[in-house]
């Protein structure tokens, strides 16, 4: 069977109830498919008019509902009525064999025919009906499209609203505002995107207790260009700190070897020496880690590709928003971080400890602009693909 593109919109509601990370989780690790880009999206009113009014017309499995869905996106999706300030939803893209139908089936129905946890309606949604059959509360927690030809009809209405809709929502009508708002990014790393799992969701899910506010979402590939700048500083730092380090393991590693103490004095000389040639090693294995390529192994050409590994970057906004952050991810070292912190919880070594957090406003701003976190790659080159089919 030939590979289908499928799309998730997570809901304003949802994203506002800190449930995205608890729906994004489902998607992973219930189907096979790979999650190939992610967009926040601040739908204007025009893109909800133009939405809603596909929905309506549409061929659903339901027919049905596609008037009370048009309604929803109406009353939901909409800038708030008196602010004019926009919601926030994110649009996820999976691909794979069969991905519509593996979509479907992981979302349930809207109606909420199971009534159990088995979907992520039945888990997140609400469809509460009166004695005579009307529907007294409606909540999906999120929209699909049930066939390839909703998927790219779809696809092609918000594509078009991505220059003025996408990237920063700034302004939504959630988000706090005022004296020590910040900004700062949290990177996921290649280690939660191995195989099928619920770890980036429930990332997610720890890093929510924050009470900030998504105002950027991109799942996107690094490339070696992107992480030698990104992790340049660390260079320095390594080799800075190896002789810190170093010089114990170093006397000891000799003590073991031929039976007599070696103080870290007569060592020291040499770590000194060293600490470049392990400052390089080091670097060299982060830059293969996070883009999937050592720099001494890719030619300049392919060093600006995109890379064979896969991040999601999501930035945070929120009074002291660099601190709680740091706070719930935890120390460098997951053997050193507290218990139930990010890397504690999900990391395995200093290099792979399952997400970055920048240190402060200024990194978070460096960081951003390297990694291009605002451009709407690769989702738009998904979906010409997609359309061009």
């Amino acid at each position: 069977m030939a590979s289908e593109v499928a799309f998730v919109l997570i809901n304003p509601y949802t994203i506002r109830k800190s449930r995205t990370g608890g729906v994004l989780g489902r998607y992973l690790a219930r189907t096979d498919l790979k999650l190939v880009a992610a967009q926040l999206f601040g739908p204007s009113q025009a893109l909800v008019d133009a939405y809603a009014d596909y929905v309506e017309g549409a061929q659903l499995d339901d027919s049905g509902m596609a008037a009370v869905l048009a309604d929803y996106i109406r009353k939901n999706y909409a800038p708030d009525p008196v602010s004019g300030r926009p919601n926030r939803t994110v649009m996820l893209l999976f691909e794979g064999e069969d991905a519509v139908r593996k979509i479907r089936e992981v979302t349930g129905s809207a109606r909420l025919l199971w009534g159990s946890g088995q979907t992520v309606r039945d888990t997140y949604g609400d469809f509460v009906q009166n004695a005579d059959g009307t529907i007294r509360y409606f909540e999906p927690a999120v929209l699909m499209g049930p066939s390839v030809e909703v998927v790219r009809e779809t696809l092609r209405i918000w594509s078009s609203f991505v220059a003025t809709d996408a990237g920063f929502v700034r302004g939504a009508h959630d988000l706090v505002e005022g004296e020590g708002v910040e900004q700062t990014l949290v990177m996921l790393k290649p280690d939660n995107f191995r195989i099928p799992s619920h770890r980036a969701g429930n990332i997610l899910d720890v890093l929510s207790s924050a009470g900030l506010r998504m105002v950027c979402v991109k799942r996107f590939s690094m490339s070696v260009a992107q992480a030698e700048e990104f992790y340049g500083p660390v260079r320095e730092s390594l080799r800075r700190n190896f002789p810190n380090f170093g010089v114990s393991r170093a006397a000891q590693a000799l003590s073991r070897e031929f039976g007599f103490p070696v103080d870290d004095d007569m060592v020291r000389p040499l770590c000194e020496k060293l600490a470049s040639r392990f400052a390089e090693r080091e670097f060299e294995n982060i830059v293969e880690f996070m883009s999937g390529c050592r720099p001494t192994a890719c030619d300049e050409a392919r060093k600006h590709a995109p890379g064979s590994s896969v991040c999601l970057a999501v930035v945070y906004e929120g009074v002291d928003a660099v601190r709680k952050i740091r706070d719930l991810l935890g120390a460098t070292d997951p053997s050193k971080a507290r218990p139930g912190s990010v890397r504690r919880e999900f990391g395995t070594s200093i290099m792979v400890n399952a997400a970055h957090a920048s240190d402060s406003v200024e990194n978070a701003r460096r960081e951003m602009k390297i990694i291009e976190v605002d451009v709407p790659e690769p989702f738009m080159s998904i979906v010409r693909r997609e359309l061009n089919a």
